[in-house]
């Protein structure tokens, strides 16, 4: 097995893309293998060698010829490090290529269409791999390495599972009914449960069982197989051969997968054996590619047949809990660029917009799919055409590397789409570090009932905030002159004195023109005067534009926490029109 350091050898290599076919490749390995056999008919001699059909003796020889090749450290990295992970497509793909200058720019583009996020220089994908399999060589091995153990190439293949039910002496059981009932004695077992893989489905309990008790827990399908004294007479019956006086002989009789004993759900269970077997099957099937467009010539690539659909993309962070952020996502779409169709007086225009969530290793864990209705009356439909329409969903995502993808889809015009993707950073507050919210601008915020707290479009906390987006990042939000200027923010982790049982920060927002930087606006806030007993503080301010000339400005905020002595600030800049 390489080692996890070793994965750097490849972060140099090229980016070029794979050109050479497998056949070419064969047949010239093929032409140099036969200079010593009968020499070939002169019709042969005179077509294109590197066009005519091989005999199977030829084929077979020269692909000999090319797994003799394949040795060092890119034999490792096929056999070893991407086994789990690469398509049965991809492999013939590397083992045709007849050259390492080949083979490197193969593995570059590999790890490149696996990266959520293109515009890093990290490939996180590519480090969440090597150190899922340094974590399963370091929990997994049983007399083997740990990636080569069905535990570690689960965990490789899908991470981590949401939660594990652990039996690592075995001992006394009891059956749940859906397994007889009735109380047995086990070999130590594991059932690690998730709950959603993609390809897979939602709820999926993994059984391993270590029957050999030396640490080598496999998978299996067959929950009958951890029980220790399925083949000892009388011994662990279930509930259903307790109450009817019954041996295990029933158990054994057809050719079921699991002999689990009669009883109330005995068939429903069988029935079920075909769904187990495809489990099995899509859990040790490479998991699907999620990025194709970077290397058309191992998958399709479906080609927008339509107009893009434009649309921006805003994506803010909050801290809920130590392990939990909210994280707002909102979509932004000019009435313009939607289709409308006019009846009875009214136009009317559908949006379709699906979003997804996953995880660096392309585990979905967060989904919305909602249609989105505009509806304005015909006569001023025109005049609403540069109105920008906005959608906004907040998810709880635990903190850590994402990427979120967005398709919009125009069901008036199905040939109108727009896809959005990009990998986001869900922040961690760690206790003893000061921290922060984004910092959003707005064009409405107020204070909401008590009844709509935690419920409702653009509502975070006990306030309504409807964020102004980009149309770039390299764009700024756009203020009419005289329209309010709102800015959000929150900060976390101040320290506490533990004298007075306050905290002592000092809260200071400017805005400064962008140009010169010169400071038009700064204002200081003291914490005691917005949460004087609380480690975290919510500044809301509602500043007018009228006295700002047309331009480019910048408005920051900054904490200072006099007892821990640490120092934040974000910045966002803003155009009065």
């Amino acid at each position: 097995m390489m080692s996890y350091n070793r994965r750097f050898l490849y972060l140099a290599l090229g980016c070029g893309l794979v050109s050479t076919p497998a056949a070419s490749a064969f047949a010239q390995k093929a032409a140099t293998a036969t200079t010593n056999q009968q020499t070939a008919p002169a019709s042969d001699q005179e077509s294109d060698p590197l066009k005519r059909q091989m005999s199977d003796k030829e084929r077979y020889k020269a692909q000999k010829e090319l797994r003799r090749e394949l040795k060092g450290p890119y034999k490792t990295w096929l056999n070893e490090e991407v086994p789990y992970i690469i398509s049965d497509e991809e492999r013939k793909a590397f083992m045709s290529l007849s050259n390492d200058e080949e083979r490197e720019s193969f593995i570059e583009n590999f790890w490149l269409r696996r990266n959520p996020n293109q515009d890093s220089p990290e490939n996180e994908f590519r480090e969440e791999h090597y150190r899922r399999i340094q974590y399963a060589n370091d929990h997994y091995a049983a007399g083997k390495p740990g990636w080569k153990t069905d535990r570690g190439r689960i965990y490789i293949t899908w991470g981590p599972p949401d939660s594990t039910d652990s039996h690592p002496s075995g001992g006394m059981y009891e059956r749940p009914v859906e397994e007889g009932g009735g109380e047995t004695a086990t070999f130590p077992f594991e059932v690690w449960h998730y709950r959603y893989l993609e390809g897979v489905g939602e709820n999926i309990d993994l059984e391993f069982v270590d029957t050999c008790q030396c640490g080598d827990y496999h998978f299996t399908i067959d929950r009958s197989e951890k029980d220790a004294l399925k083949y000892v007479p009388g011994a662990g019956l279930t509930q259903y051969e307790q109450m009817n006086k019954k041996d295990k002989s029933d158990r054994f009789k057809g050719a079921g997968l699991e002999q689990l004993g009669n009883g109330s759900l005995g068939q429903q269970q069988q029935s079920k054996e075909f769904d187990r077997i495809e489990l099995s099957a899509k859990i040790f099937a490479p998991p699907p590619i999620k990025f194709k467009d970077l290397d058309a010539f191992v998958t399709e690539h479906k080609v927008l047949t339509g107009p893009p659909f434009p649309f921006d993309v805003r994506t803010d962070f909050v801290k809920v809990t130590d392990s939990m952020d909210l994280v707002p996502i909102t979509i932004q779409i000019r009435t313009r660029d939607i289709t409308f169709v006019t009846k009875d007086g009214v136009s009317k225009g559908v949006v379709n917009i699906l979003g997804k969530v996953t995880t660096i290793m392309h585990k979905t864990v967060q989904t919305f799919e909602e249609p989105v209705e505009v509806e304005v009356p015909a006569e001023l439909l025109e005049k609403s055409l540069d109105v920008k329409r906005l959608y906004w969903k907040s998810l709880p995502l635990t903190p850590g590397l994402y990427r979120l993808d967005i398709a919009i889809k125009d069901v008036n015009n199905p040939d109108h789409i727009g896809i959005y993707g990009r990998g986001i950073e869900v922040p961690a507050y760690q206790d003893d570090k000061l921290g922060a919210s984004s910092l959003i601008l707005a064009d409405q915020m107020y204070t909401v009932s008590s009844r709509q707290i935690g419920s409702g479009n653009f509502i975070i906390s006990n306030t309504y905030i409807r964020p102004r987006v980009m149309t770039s990042e390299k764009t700024a939000a756009s203020f009419k002159r005289g329209q309010d200027l709102n800015f959000w923010m929150q900060f976390y982790n101040l320290r506490i004195d533990e004298a007075t049982k306050s905290n002592s920060a000092t809260v200071t927002y400017q805005i400064a023109d962008a140009a010169t930087g010169t400071v038009i606006l700064e204002k200081q806030l003291e914490s005691k005067d917005l949460g004087a007993h609380s480690d975290q503080l919510t500044v809301e301010k509602t500043l007018p534009t009228a006295g700002l000339q047309p331009g480019k400005y910048k408005v920051t905020v900054k904490i200072n926490d006099a007892i821990s002595k640490q120092e934040i600030a974000q910045s966002m800049p803003f155009v009065v029109e």
